[in-house]
């Protein structure tokens, strides 16, 4: 891949790549979250506060320029932010929002893209803005400090005339130095074993920021996991862990600890009344930042960890309007508990489809569509794509419709990362296209969501399907010898129909299934087939089936040349 600017589509291309790559890593970086408090929910924060910039920044017209792209970014952030991290993430990218907007101004108003000078002052910006929000107090061995470090190398590179992408390598290769020494400046670290969770969260954004502009693959950076003791060299993995059960010090929660993270927007706030409002929340609690918006227009994301969340909001309802209220229960390591409010929204329906024209009858019904990768195996979803997918759909609550594309380990996996990041997952029982369909039917978002997903999977589990194929080599099935050529009902894995070509086969299919009885048939034809076959099998459903009726569509799936589905 060819080296590329920094402009607004780049910029753009760069916080969907990071939502990928924190979703790699954000069970690395769980499991280093130790400081401020130790929740492991550091790498959930910054992926969902990435998620909600991306999104915002999609809202930007095609070709739209990095200072709008910028600025998207940092709002999303704001709007967003999910823990610590989030604000600190936040205030980073406001710092690039806010730099890009006056070289902009300064340039006549308008600014093509990021160079090296822009993006050093930028990550310098990020830091001053990080450190207001947090207190006006940079701790070392935090993000802030792998922050700063980047920013330094950066300054160092553009001040020597590099350009943009070997500026960059000097600025991973700087934070890299900087989160490996962040144990050595913050005591609970060493303690533990481990680097800066945000620190490392950082590092994941600037590789890829690396990889956006100059192609470099940003996925050969090993994984930072907590160190094993050095007492324990040269036992076995099983005897090491043993050892540092019983011997190493335990970082956790004290019984003091604040027992809610509560976090708000907050608009009308002035300057003037931060450090009024920064000392209310003080004395409710610990873990106080207050980041202000990059158009500064008086709109403020709050967030404070403390034993009374109904007095932390009213703190802020004493300067201005309050909104976008969320209240996680810190109860304990990975245990925070997420409310539906930091979500974009409440519920949506994610399913997984093959072809154009299924993807746009699932669209149409308001579901959220995932195309499955063909490979020489067939269509194929792993459960990381599940799982990035789900996540974009920003939902706190989210019903899969796998539609036999996803296999059952991929499934569970995908499902199982994303209840645990806070998401309410539940994969429905649809096998086929033909039965997600069928619970879509019946889907109602304005429902309470477990009656709405009870009557889809109702739907989904008494709709049976089948397919049929063409058949590529002569053998023997259960429904005698087949040729090449001829058509193939399948149904459970089994050939049950062997007809000379579909049109026929469809039509066995048809009343094999029918034979249980039914009322209505639903037909998809895939990639290249004819589709007079679905007014043949219409007419065909009309003389011999006279309580059913049939309905018929063009997917354009890949595999089995046609889908039938009877309810």
């Amino acid at each position: 891949m060819a080296e590329r600017q920094l402009d607004g589509s780049a910029l753009r291309q760069w916080a969907h790549a990071c939502v990928g790559a924190l979703i790699t890593h954000t069970d690395e970086i769980n499991r280093l979250n130790v400081f401020p408090v130790p929740d492991g929910d550091t790498g959930t924060n910054m992926l969902f506060t990435m998620r909600a910039a991306a999104a915002e920044a999609d809202r930007c017209a095609d070709g739209a320029d990095v200072v709008a792209v910028a600025g998207a970014l940092a709002a999303g952030a704001l709007g967003g932010a999910r823990g610590n991290s989030g604000v600190i993430l936040s205030q980073i990218l406001r710092g690039l929002a806010d730099v890009t907007a006056f070289a902009a101004a300064k340039a006549g108003g308008t600014l093509d893209a990021i160079d090296a000078a822009v993006l050093a002052s930028g990550l310098r910006h990020g830091v001053a803005v990080a450190v207001t929000a947090m207190g006006g107090e940079l701790i070392e061995g935090t993000v802030v400090s792998v922050l700063q470090a980047a920013g330094d190398a950066a300054d160092r590179g553009a001040a020597s005339g590099d350009g943009l992408p070997a500026v960059l390598g000097a600025v991973t290769d700087a934070a890299a130095a900087a989160l490996d020494h962040t144990p050595d400046q913050l005591d609970v670290l060493a303690r533990s074993g481990v680097v800066d969770a945000g620190g490392r969260g950082l590092l994941v954004l600037l590789d890829q920021l690396r990889a956006t502009v100059t192609g470099q693959d940003a996925s050969d950076r090993p994984a930072y996991e907590p160190q094993v003791d050095i007492t324990c060299a040269g036992m076995t993995p099983e005897a090491a862990e043993r050892w540092n059960a019983e011997h190493a010090e335990p970082v956790e929660l004290s019984p003091s600890a604040p027992a809610f993270e509560v976090m708000y927007l907050l608009s009308g706030l002035s300057e003037r009344a931060v450090p009024q409002l920064r000392r209310r929340l003080e004395d409710l609690g610990d873990s106080v930042s207050i980041a202000a918006a990059a158009d500064g227009a008086g709109e403020h994301s709050v967030h404070v960890h403390t034993d009374d969340a109904g007095a932390a909001i009213e703190a802020g309802l004493a300067h201005g309007a309050v909104s976008r209220i969320r209240v996680a229960s810190l109860t304990g390591p990975g245990q925070a508990e997420v409310a539906p409010a930091g979500w974009q929204r409440e519920r949506a329906v994610l399913a997984v489809v093959d072809g154009d024209g299924a993807a746009q009858l699932f669209a149409d019904e308001g579901a959220v569509v995932l195309r499955p990768e063909h490979t020489g195996d067939g269509p194929f979803v792993s459960a990381h794509q599940l799982l990035r997918a789900i996540v974009d759909t920003g939902a706190a609550k989210v019903m899969v419709l796998p539609n036999g594309y996803v296999a059952v380990e991929e499934l569970v996996a995908g499902c199982t990362a994303a209840i645990g990041w806070g998401i309410d997952v539940v994969p429905l029982p649809t096998g086929s296209m033909v039965a997600g369909l069928a619970a879509m039917a019946v889907h109602d978002p304005a429902r309470r969501a477990v009656d709405d997903g009870y009557a889809m999977a109702q739907v989904a589990g008494v709709t049976r399907h089948g397919s049929v194929r063409v058949a590529t080599e002569q053998a023997l099935t259960w429904a005698g010898s087949c040729r090449v050529g001829d058509g193939l009902g399948i149904t459970g894995d089994e050939v049950m129909v062997v007809r000379h070509d579909l049109t026929a086969a469809a039509r066995g299919l048809i009343d094999l299934m029918l034979g249980p009885g039914g009322e209505l048939v639903t037909v998809l034809l895939g990639e290249g087939v004819d589709p007079r076959i679905g007014e043949l099998l219409a007419e065909h459903v009309r003389r011999y089936h006279l309580a059913a009726e049939l309905v018929c569509y063009v997917s354009g799936h890949r595999g089995d040349e046609i889908l039938i589905g009877v309810e």
